[in-house]
């Protein structure tokens, strides 16, 4: 570059955007795995299955049937059709058929929902803990997040911690998810909350699609068209063998994650039995994949510390609390989405590693 010459900077909203600490952590597991070292990995989000082979051989299918060619934007007839009985029928959503768009992943349906609603400055409301990405997703549209703490919702209910505010996306991740108590119930089916709610689903927990990048969302009219343009100038939309397996996966319904809740339940409830062995304190949630427990005294309270005492010293991967809000300080995340032999390696080397802190 000549002497004088310059380049424009990066756009001011990514000064408040940060980048994943759980990356961070995944890629300080790559680095001991490439130094051949065994690490107990609890740190992903992700379903241990494989994809199912209906879905996979459904894409095949639409392969051999050349259905390779650009697709709406919004989504294939045959898949929106699909979505919208689903969330009729599964989720009580009083959804039209227009009501739908497919996206890459439930991430594109909330930055779509984020971009049609969120002017700067405006204040977004949040259950602290939360899902790391959302407050990026809102810094980046120059909104302010506005935290809510989850005890505080526990204690004097959802409703009253709420009373005074409002809050426009409901995410759906885990709707299939659930082991124990009572169904989860769609925002977006109460009464009077259709009209208002914007709700983000993924494939990708339900069907163990999770490299599939596919999602949709579920919005009201008034809020449709700016998805949409959203979809449209991002990414233009979903690839069309994609969304054929996803007709099939929406069109099998719970059956695989039926019969796939019962292995979740016992690896659950495993982790959970040694975390406590341990020291630590918890109780089982009765949903998604992951535990939240509070480290014990030998581990301290300061979560990232904890998390890489874990990691350096047992080579057991986890995600500091602190990153999912100021109230996850003290926590350490934990999948139990994760093989047998995981839960069981890993359980022995926490176990040998609190005996070894706890006797200095």
């Amino acid at each position: 570059m000549s002497g004088g010459e310059s380049f424009p900077g990066t756009a001011r909203r990514f000064e408040s955007v940060g980048f994943s600490e759980i990356v961070k952590v995944r890629n300080r597991v790559m680095e001991l795995l490439a130094v051949g070292q065994k690490v107990w990995r609890f740190e992903g989000g992700e379903p241990w299955m494989p994809t199912p082979d209906p879905v996979k051989e459904a894409m095949g299918d639409a392969l051999a049937r050349n259905q390779t060619r650009y697709a709406p934007s919004s989504g294939i007839p045959e898949l929106l059709a699909a979505i919208a009985e689903k969330v009729r029928r599964r989720n009580g959503i009083p959804a039209d058929d227009g009501a739908a768009t497919v996206v890459n992943g439930g991430m594109q349906g909330l930055f779509a929902a984020f971009a049609a609603l969120l002017d700067p400055g405006d204040e977004v409301l949040m259950i602290s803990p939360y899902w790391t990405p959302i407050v990026d997703l809102i810094a980046y549209h120059q909104a302010k997040a506005v935290l809510v703490p989850a005890d505080e919702a526990r204690r004097d209910g959802l409703g009253a911690a709420l009373a005074r505010r409002a809050t426009p996306v409901s995410d759906e991740a885990y709707e299939d998810l659930v082991y124990e108590g009572e169904p989860p119930v769609a925002i977006a089916s109460l009464p009077g909350m259709a009209e208002r709610t914007i709700s983000a689903f993924t494939l990708s927990k339900s069907y163990s699609m999770t490299g599939w990048r596919l999602g949709y969302v579920v919005a009201p009219e008034r809020w449709r068209s700016a998805i949409r343009t959203v979809v449209l100038y991002t990414t233009n939309g979903v690839s069309t063998p994609t969304q054929w397996a996803a007709v099939e996966a929406l069109r099998r319904g719970t059956e695989f994650v039926a019969a796939w809740r019962d292995g979740y339940r016992g690896r659950r409830d495993r982790l959970v039995a040694g975390l406590r062995a341990a020291g630590f304190s918890i109780e089982p949630p009765r949903a998604a994949l992951y535990l939240f427990p509070l480290a014990p005294a030998w581990l301290g309270s300061d979560s990232r510390a904890a998390g890489r005492a874990l990691l350096d010293g047992a080579k057991i991967a986890t995600v500091p609390g602190i990153v999912f809000g100021p109230e996850g300080e003290g926590h350490l995340r934990f999948s139990f989405s994760v093989s047998e032999e995981m839960i069981q390696g890993g359980v022995e080397a926490l176990s040998a590693f609190a005996h070894a802190s706890s006797a200095r």
